[in-house]
């Protein structure tokens, strides 16, 4: 498996995404989730797996969207030290 910043070494408590993990995907399959508990066609026993599915799939995103939050804020860092010099 690939932690979600490959330059970092992966460690027990590095969070990790599966190596052909893609963000708009992932959303998708969110979506297909919700849509399918919507529905109502599925055993309450499928309910919970799904919502766990889709609880997971969040969770991904969230540390997905925070990592890439994080290499901005350093690149705006790193851009305002290169124009004060």
């Amino acid at each position: 498996m690939s932690t979600l910043d490959p330059a970092q070494p992966p460690g027990e408590d590095t969070p990790q995404l599966p190596p052909d993990w893609h963000y708009e995907t992932t959303v998708n399959d969110i979506e297909v989730i919700i849509e399918q508990i919507e529905v109502g066609d599925l055993d309450l026993a499928d309910v919970f797996d799904q919502f766990a599915q889709a609880v997971k799939y969040l969770k991904q995103c969230d540390l997905f969207l925070a990592s890439r939050q994080e290499q901005m804020d350093l690149m705006i860092e790193q851009l305002g030290d290169e124009i004060q010099l």
